[in-house]
């Protein structure tokens, strides 16, 4: 790492995090900045194509900028937004996937993402902690596998477990707190006493290990099983915002065929099947063994709803989801649909509901829906990880009318 450290103007904030600045017309990547800012920052990384620094001192500060409330902020990697007001960072979201929009599918729209929560902090239900040498469980610094030993995560929920407190013998440590109040902590090693009462299956040894035990979740009129190491949307809040939002953009009818892509537990499965009724079909597909699992289970015992464990895109491509479908519902990886976007297209939906955890991934799909004959009709982005460069989006897709 270098010691200089330079004056810079910062400039757009990029996905990542991070705002863009120039130095000797190179290009720098600045944390802990934010646009119109001019910033003392220290050298943290150099590449070849540009470098990377940290905002060490600001000269002249932007009217969002407030004081982080976490005494963390700035060091542990967790958080890139505690320095923004929260109105300032729904701000920079929009602006980001406006922008990957822009450069990636060629979309012109300005976005404007929705608070979910009136609370930026204690709202992170499932939080992974890491452990170091002398035990302590802490974050990783950002871009290390340094960690940061805490006290306290302020944007974990407070009745979360407060795996920080005690000392572990290894990590990862996994601690949930679920919408029914259950508590669960998924560790390979001995959960102490000292964290308090504990939901789940613990065995002889007082371990909880990943892929045991499970913890109730519910939304609305549904419960669902979710496993100690399965996928939860981690604000307390996320689960109803994002179904309310893909079952408008799906507008499924009764006796409809449907696809849940990438279905996790059921979540999404479970709305679609009330709405397709007896005369339909929900087809809910998942790869991860646990999330199939735990699918099974939240499924069981409805008529019109087949749960499929297998990789989304090699089932499309081997004609194992049918010829048809009348609505498409997907909620991929970070990395996106790849290559289950012809395949979907070839299906002929009405309209395709695209439920994305990452702007650009986001962008770079529907660019291919494009070019295959789909539009997007309408796309909504929610701050679900306030404190973070994160944001949910739900893009909703029909074919381009001649």
């Amino acid at each position: 790492m270098s010691s200089e450290r330079p004056i810079v103007d910062i400039g757009p904030v990029a996905h990542g995090g991070h705002c863009v600045a120039r130095l000797d017309g190179q290009v720098v990547f600045v944390r802990h900045a934010l646009p119109g800012e001019r910033a003392r920052v220290e050298i943290t990384e150099r590449s070849k194509r540009f470098l990377r620094a940290d905002a060490v001192e600001i000269l002249d500060a932007s009217e969002d900028r407030v004081t982080p409330p976490c005494r963390y902020a700035g060091v542990c990697g967790g958080c890139d937004y505690q320095h923004v007001s929260p109105a300032g960072q729904r701000r920079l979201l929009g602006s980001v996937v406006s922008e990957q929009l822009r450069r990636l599918a060629g979309l012109d729209r300005e976005v404007e993402v929705e608070p979910v929560s009136p609370d930026d902090l204690g709202w992170r239900t499932r939080v992974t902690y890491a452990v170091d040498a002398e035990g302590r469980a802490g974050l990783r610094r950002h871009r290390s596998h340094e960690v940061v030993a805490i006290d306290r995560c302020l944007i974990a929920h407070p009745d979360t477990p407060q795996a920080p407190l005690v000392r572990w013998d290894d990590g990862p440590v996994e601690a949930i707190r679920s919408s029914t109040g259950e508590r669960m902590v998924v560790a390979d090693d001995e959960v102490p006493e000292e964290l308090g009462p504990l939901h789940g299956v613990v065995g002889s040894d007082g371990r909880v290990r990943r892929g045991e035990g499970s913890v109730t979740e519910v939304v609305r009129e549904h419960s669902f099983q979710i496993s100690g190491s399965g996928f939860w949307q981690v604000h307390p809040r996320a689960a109803e915002t994002l179904v309310d939002a893909v079952m408008a953009g799906a507008d499924v009818r009764a006796g409809d065929r449907v696809l849940d892509l990438y279905a996790g537990a059921g979540l999404f499965s479970a709305f679609l099947a009330d709405a397709t009724g007896p005369t339909g079909e929900v087809v809910s597909v998942e790869g991860a063994r646990g999330g199939h699992a735990d699918a099974r289970a939240n499924l069981s015992g409805r008529a019109n709803v087949t749960t499929t464990r297998a990789s989304v895109e090699k089932a499309l491509a081997a004609g194992r989801l049918g010829t048809t479908a009348d609505v498409v519902v997907l909620d991929p990886p970070r990395a996106g649909a790849k290559g289950a976007v012809a395949p979907i297209v070839e299906l002929g939906p009405r309209r395709i509901v695209y439920v994305a955890c990452d702007p650009a991934a986001l962008a770079r799909d529907l660019a291919s829906f494009g070019r295959l004959g789909y539009e997007l009709s309408s796309l909504r982005a929610f701050a679900l990880f306030p404190m973070t460069h994160h944001v949910e989006c739900v893009a909703v897709l029909a074919p381009v009318r001649c």
